[in-house]
């Protein structure tokens, strides 16, 4: 699309994920369903340097495991879709919490930037964050914001156009799972990438089939392999 850009934010209820899609997106947003779903989607989009960064307000979850349709629409959306930088939404005052979704995401995409909303709130109650630390571990930037007042949204944004013009070049960390798992993976992931190529990750393909997730093998059929295969 040239100069534009897709970014999409997700995050758990109540971090503040909506206050910053506002905030970013002023009155330029419009919102309706998704096709063939009665959840709400909201798009807004605005201009920084020389690009126009569409934003997409995924629904708040708190996993990505399809367990019901928020989850599914989400999931679909960063998967399939691709959009060109996935901005995970955390609540500075409950990162233990929130990281759950934020490391799914890592394992589904490359271009991911995390954001750790109410770093006020977090201050007041004593709570430092190190974020330097979290870039280093994570292998993806983490930026401090408060969406309300609007801090950190210069470098927010910087960091969002430095990854969309390769300037920042994003490494998630990869998680290991116990021995015995690890061998299912290696052992079922070659088909697997037989069957989704490069459009999906197949590391993270195999351990959703492993955990016996039939709507994403469903839209995996729907999606990626032609009729008569």
């Amino acid at each position: 699309m040239g100069n534009e850009y897709r970014i999409a934010l997700a995050g758990n209820p109540n971090t503040g994920k909506s206050t910053l899609f506002n905030a970013l997106t002023g009155l330029r947003q419009h919102t309706g369903n998704w096709a063939g779903k009665t959840v709400s989607l909201a798009k807004g989009s605005l201009s920084f340097k020389d690009k126009t960064f569409h934003l997409i307000d995924l629904p708040g979850t708190y996993s990505l495991f399809s367990n019901s349709t928020d989850e599914e629409v989400a999931r679909n959306y960063i998967v399939f879709e691709k959009p060109d930088v996935t901005l995970v939404v955390l609540d500075a005052t409950s990162l233990e919490r929130n990281f759950n979704l934020a490391l799914q995401v890592l394992e589904m995409t490359k271009n991911v930037l995390i954001c750790i909303n109410l770093i006020d709130v977090a201050e007041q109650q004593g709570i430092h964050i190190n974020e330097r630390l979290l870039t280093n571990r994570l292998g993806v930037p983490v930026i401090k914001i408060s969406a309300r007042n609007k801090k950190g949204f210069p470098m927010l944004l910087d960091t969002i156009d430095r990854i969309v013009s390769g300037a920042i070049e994003c490494q998630p960390a990869r998680l290991t799972y116990p021995e015995e798992i690890e061998e299912k993976i290696n052992k079922i992931e070659p088909k697997v990438r037989e069957m989704v190529g490069n459009h999906i990750s197949s590391r993270w393909v195999s351990l959703r089939l492993l955990d016996g997730d039939e709507s994403l093998l469903n839209e995996i059929s729907k999606r990626l392999i032609p009729e008569g295969v």
